[in-house]
């Protein structure tokens, strides 16, 4: 399209500096020949309204090899070049805006460039210059999840099955991964379990970026100084909060211990220094999923609930994660199942509760010859194989493995079953809030179901039994 000077000039008619402003756009026309100009009413957050000229169109940028048109609108007030302009992401329908701290959840955007506008040193062209190039280190859109097609008869089928009894149900919605974005994550708690956490995410190479940002001074004294020294890709050193701005998943790992506090003392520093990470979480990333990783895991899911004021499908803890999945890989090459019907759920630590009937889930009974029928030699070898796990105890690369394949289920919105923390009221005869783990489906909105084996009447007591002393100690805790 040709740049009409003459046009121009009788649209522009009420600016204070037209000549400058047509001069300026004509250079913008040479660099930019697809943005296209357009005169209409802008309306201020006031309420007033003025018309305007805007730019219209996409810019090109270039993200880990392939390349991308953003689609912006670029207002150009009356004041121009003195005044800077007004720039907004225009996504389209199938594309969703990813908040950060160059756009906010409207789609507008804020650079250094605008906030240092000062003619003649800047123009609307080397402003377009600095937001592709911020916009290539982090793109401001994402593809939206194809969802529209799955059904609800399908959904609900599913739910029928895993909490009647999960055996051999396997959830092949149309719920796709997605194929291009992924997103960002955050952890919050540099130490070595956070350090664990960081190096398992980019092995599973799902994250777009990874945020690292120490909670205490102690942790940057420990191995997240040395990502500064040996810098990796697509991974960042938060010095402050804004650096989370926009994250899909936040993984808290952050702990306080004293040494010769009483537990009681020293889960309340736990609280206290939550007090001030999660109020930050919610602030820079108010859509994440939240992941708790932080000791005892089941209060301090619940503390992160309730300082969040996130819905509850929106925070979980790893919770018996770990040990589940311990649990069925040993079961599957002890046995000729799948391992897959084995279930640890209940209170991370002595108190899980071993679920395995192995003929299935709560006792139902699988039509599959070449499983094991002496139910006796079952339970023998689940509880040989639980005895173990108990004796393994809980490393920190451990738990950084199992919190990376949570990270991937949820961001590749899998819809895959986890033992993960979640809130437990009304099941299993439970009537406080407190967090337990129970098999949950996950997706990239959190917990969208939560599965409730079959259980005898001593597990079921034994699982009351960890409600109640886990309300307890949060009775005493100052929230």
């Amino acid at each position: 399209m040709e740049f009409n000077e003459m046009a121009l000039k009788k649209q522009l008619g009420k600016y204070k500096f037209r000549d400058l402003t047509i001069e300026e756009l004509k250079n913008v026309h040479h660099k930019f020949p697809d943005l296209k100009l357009s005169m209409d009413t802008y309306t201020f957050s006031d309420g007033s309204q003025k018309d305007l000229l805007s730019l219209i169109g996409t810019i090109p940028i270039r993200y880990q090899g392939h390349s991308y048109n953003i689609p912006i609108q670029i207002w150009i007030l009356d004041s121009h070049p003195f005044g800077p302009p007004l720039c907004f992401l225009r996504p389209t329908s199938n594309m969703i805006i990813r908040e950060g701290k160059h756009v906010d959840a409207q789609g507008r955007i804020y650079l250094p460039y605008l906030q240092h506008w000062s003619h003649p040193k800047t123009d609307v062209t080397g402003l377009l210059n600095e937001m592709m190039a911020e916009f290539e280190k982090t793109p401001p859109l994402y593809t939206k999840p194809s969802t529209d097609e799955l059904s609800l008869a399908e959904l609900n089928n599913y739910v029928a099955a895993i909490s009647s009894g999960l055996s051999d149900v396997s959830f092949q919605s149309k719920m796709d991964a997605g194929d291009q974005h992924f997103g960002k994550v955050t952890v919050l708690g540099g130490g070595d379990l956070g350090m664990a956490c960081a190096m398992s995410i980019l092995a599973k190479d799902v994250v777009e970026k990874l945020v690292f940002i120490p909670t205490s001074e102690n942790n940057m004294k420990s191995g997240i100084l040395d990502l500064e020294i040996f810098s990796l890709p697509r991974v960042e050193i938060g010095k402050d909060f804004s650096g989370s701005a926009g994250s899909r998943v936040v993984i808290v790992t952050a702990n306080i211990w004293g040494g010769e506090e009483s537990y009681l003392k020293a889960l309340q520093s736990n609280v206290d220094l939550f007090r001030t990470v999660i109020p930050n979480v919610v602030r820079y990333s108010p859509n994440c999923v939240l992941v708790i990783a932080s000791q005892p895991v089941d209060v301090m899911t619940y503390v992160g609930w309730k300082l969040s004021g996130f819905p509850s499908h929106r925070v979980i803890g790893t919770g018996c994660n770990l040990n589940s999945q311990r649990f069925q890989s040993i079961l599957g090459k002890s046995s000729k199942t799948s391992g897959k019907e084995a279930w640890i759920i209940g209170e991370q630590g002595d108190n899980e509760v071993a679920v395995w009937r192995g003929s299935g889930l709560g006792g139902v009974q699988s039509n599959n010859p070449d499983i094991i029928a002496d139910h006796d030699r079952h339970e023998q070898l689940a509880y040989r194989v639980f005895k173990g796990l108990k004796e393994k105890g809980q490393r920190s690369w451990s738990v950084g493995l199992s919190v990376a394949d949570l990270t991937e289920t949820i961001l590749r919105n899998l819809g895959c079953l986890h033992s993960v923390s979640t809130l437990v009221k009304d099941w299993y005869g439970i009537s406080g809030e407190v967090f337990l783990s129970l098999p949950c489906m996950l997706t990239m909105t959190g917990v969208v179901n939560v599965a409730t084996p079959r259980l005898s009447g001593d597990e079921e007591v034994k699982l009351r039994s960890s409600a109640v002393t886990l309300q307890n100690f949060l009775q005493q805790l100052k929230i």
